[in-house]
């Protein structure tokens, strides 16, 4: 598979602190890759340096083959970027039709307001658009570069739970015509939803790297749960037990065995389910932090 991103041993500091650590990632062409963490994990330091914003220190970076700095002028790659402002006083199209002025191989104005779901408010002037309204057009303004590579950092941020969804539609219209989507982001349900690839980073390094699948079993507990009659006494179970209100609930890394000792202590267990680890647990788990969502709502 052609590379379209690629970090070798990568490392970014400012004064004393080291934001990214020898960083090492390769991303191939058309994948969707989700880079999660809490606050300080090194996740906008990474996509400020995949766009030239940012020079590494030591390590090198490049997209599809080159410096990011001459990815960005040849229109290989574009960006949204946290809390970036919209100018007032135009439509949503006209705005479009100056963006795709800066780029070599840009798409037609319609094709960029397709791709972002905003066909019918394309003559819509920007300060009379809803919130997800103006996310998908700073998406369409990534989109009408032709780039092949996306980069979106925190693009659903303060956006309520209908402008999110709108704004992962237009996202998926651009995955499904081929194009590399690398998103950082905070909702651990986003990265469930939208990306077929998880990598969590934690102080600058990798914690881990996987299908959202792997990640929940490489840090998370499952749960099984069951009924208990008040005169049974459990077996010993490996993981954390909670028995209360004639329910007992086992977080462990192990639950089949959990399973098979229930079943072969003869007890009369019932009402069992078994869980799978949950991504939010298990990013716990991996990188020592609170919830990414948590973290933020701390620190802002």
């Amino acid at each position: 598979m052609e590379t379209a991103i690629a970090l070798d041993r990568a490392t970014k500091r400012f004064g004393e602190l080291t934001a990214v650590d020898a960083l090492s990632l390769e991303i191939g062409r058309g994948a969707t890759v989700a880079l999660l963490g809490a606050n300080g994990a090194g996740k906008s330091t990474t996509v400020a340096m995949l766009m030239g914003l940012l020079q590494p220190d030591a390590g090198r970076v490049t997209v599809a083959g080159r410096a990011p700095r001459q990815a960005v002028v040849e229109g290989r790659i574009a960006a949204m970027l946290q809390d970036s402002g919209l100018m007032p006083g135009v439509t949503a199209a006209e705005l479009v039709g100056l963006a795709r002025r800066m780029y070599p191989a840009p798409l037609r104005v319609e094709e960029a307001l397709e791709l972002a779901g905003l066909r019918e408010q394309a003559r819509r002037r920007v300060e009379r658009m809803s919130g997800g309204q103006v996310q998908r057009l700073k998406f369409a303004l990534v989109a009408v570069a032709g780039a092949d590579t996306m980069l979106l950092d925190e693009p659903t941020r303060a956006l309520d739970v209908q402008g999110r969804r709108e704004f992962w539609a237009a996202m998926r219209n651009c995955a499904a015509a081929g194009r590399t989507i690398v998103f950082a982001t905070h909702y651990l349900d986003e990265v469930e939803e939208n990306a077929e690839r998880v990598v969590v980073l934690a102080r600058g390094r990798i914690a881990a790297d996987g299908t959202p699948a792997r990640i929940r079993e490489a840090g998370g507990r499952a749960v099984v749960r069951f009924r208990v009659p008040a005169h049974e006494t459990l077996p010993t179970l490996p993981g954390e037990v909670v028995r209360e209100h004639g329910w007992a609930t086992v977080r462990s890394t192990a639950p089949d065995d959990v399973v098979r000792r229930l079943v072969g202590s003869g007890a009369d267990w019932s009402d069992l389910r078994v869980s799978p680890p949950s991504l939010d647990e298990s990013f716990l788990a991996l990188t020592g932090s609170t919830h990414p969502a948590h973290e933020e709502a701390q620190v802002r």
